[in-house]
């Protein structure tokens, strides 16, 4: 039995939609992707921290939920971290896409039986919503954060351009245009739901 874990990665977030807080903003939005993770049927759930982000990580951990504490927000640490921990692949999200549904995470790790790497992109603000491996992970693989990160990137490093696949993306909210693609229909996200007025 293969043992995955899906990271929340705790990002920067550095806008909010006006009238609301900015801390209530990142934690709402963290909140729901956490809430997504731990209902995961395939795969366990962790969070991943710098060092001053700690305290909102326990904050929104459900009861037994790893955290990972790491220098700062990139992904080679969580993967380090993850690998020690006995697992097998990992994938590490970012935390500020609080309507992702739970099947663009499983097409972010099912092309690890034959692909090195899969990343999904961050939808039209760039950067990466994901980025998934096999564990340890690729000795090539760069470390980076997930918003200047991209499948362009991470191929440059690979041995062959094929080890890194794309899979579909989905959008983070990093400002007032990608408010306008929230779907109400979607299941989920009720805190960023309930900051946004319902």
């Amino acid at each position: 039995m293969t043992r995955r874990v899906v990271v929340a990665m705790l990002v920067p977030v550095p806008w909010s939609p006006p009238g609301v807080d900015l801390v209530a903003w990142r934690t709402a939005m963290a909140e729901d992707v956490v809430d997504l993770l731990a209902r995961l049927a395939q795969a366990e759930a962790a969070i991943a921290a710098a060092p001053g982000d700690r305290a909102l990580a326990e904050e929104i951990a459900w009861p037994g939920m790893r955290i990972y504490e790491i220098p700062a927000p990139t992904v080679l640490p969580v993967l380090r971290a993850a690998a020690e921990d006995g697992f097998d692949q990992a994938a590490v999200i970012a935390a500020d896409a609080p309507d992702v549904p739970g099947m663009t995470l499983g097409k972010l790790l099912r092309p690890l039986d034959g692909k090195a790497v899969a990343v999904a992109a961050g939808g039209p603000g760039g950067g990466l919503f994901g980025v998934a491996t096999s564990l340890p992970a690729p000795e090539w693989l760069a470390d980076h954060d997930l918003d200047q990160g991209s499948a362009t990137v991470l191929r440059k490093t690979a041995p062959a351009p094929g080890e890194v696949t794309s899979t579909p993306q989905w959008r983070r909210l990093r400002g007032p245009a990608d408010l306008a693609t929230l779907d109400p229909a979607l299941e989920g996200w009720e805190n960023t739901r309930a900051l946004l007025g319902g």
